[in-house]
């Protein structure tokens, strides 16, 4: 039947967070107030978030389980600590991966004097509980797959010049989100906060009109 692709644009998004404390998220799913049943997960992938913190805004030390919490800084620095002793600072190109299995506490903050944006995926574990973990990759190299196999995911980090094209893997199920810049995926045109959802993904590729940068996550059902 060939590859099936949903577009959802950034304008789209659930808009959520508290702007008098600094604190602006846009939702790609259906998430806390903002349920929509219709939109509650891509494969495992159960939230995808875009995360703006003004400097010295943050969350507070809050609960995670049975989730497994995948960070991207797009810019600015983000500050994380957590119940199991962890603390990082987390930057442009570094992959963030917080297992919160069981049940883990942590903290994000904005520590610095400049805006912070980063993505935050969340997926769905294959199998509940087990003991929380934490991992940062600092300055991912292109085209390096990411893998999260207690989700059974692969992240796929694409950084792309103008005119530059990528072959997007082969699968069940593909989440494509772009991070800056313009690309073009099939015949969908999409723009920074854009993301396209893909099922059934074979020899598809992505042609950068501008310098881009991808986030393609490879997903089990």
């Amino acid at each position: 039947m060939g590859a099936v692709m949903d577009v959802r644009r950034a304008a789209e998004r659930y808009r959520g967070g508290e702007a008098q404390a600094g604190i602006e998220s846009w939702h790609a799913f259906s998430f806390g107030p903002h349920y929509d049943p219709d939109n509650l997960r891509f494969g495992a992938l159960i939230a995808c978030n875009e995360e703006r913190l003004a400097p010295g805004a943050g969350f507070d030390e809050h609960p995670h389980s049975h989730t497994e919490i995948v960070t991207w800084v797009v810019r600015g620095e983000l500050t994380h600590r957590d119940s199991t002793g962890h603390e990082s600072r987390v930057r442009p190109g570094d992959v963030q991966r917080l297992s919160s299995a069981a049940g883990v506490r942590h903290v994000e903050r904005n520590d610095t004097d400049a805006p912070l944006t980063f993505v935050q995926t969340w997926l769905a574990p294959l199998r509940p509980g087990g003991t929380p973990a934490y991992e940062i990759v600092p300055g991912i190299a292109d085209s390096t797959p990411y893998a999260v196999p207690e989700a059974g995911a692969m992240l796929h980090v694409r950084r792309l010049a103008a005119g530059e094209r990528t072959a997007v893997p082969d699968g069940r199920y593909l989440y494509v989100h772009v991070v800056h810049g313009e690309v073009r995926l099939a015949e969908a045109d999409l723009g920074p906060g854009d993301a396209a959802r893909i099922t059934d993904a074979k020899d598809l590729e992505a042609e950068a009109t501008t310098q881009a940068e991808l986030l393609i996550w490879e997903l089990q059902g």
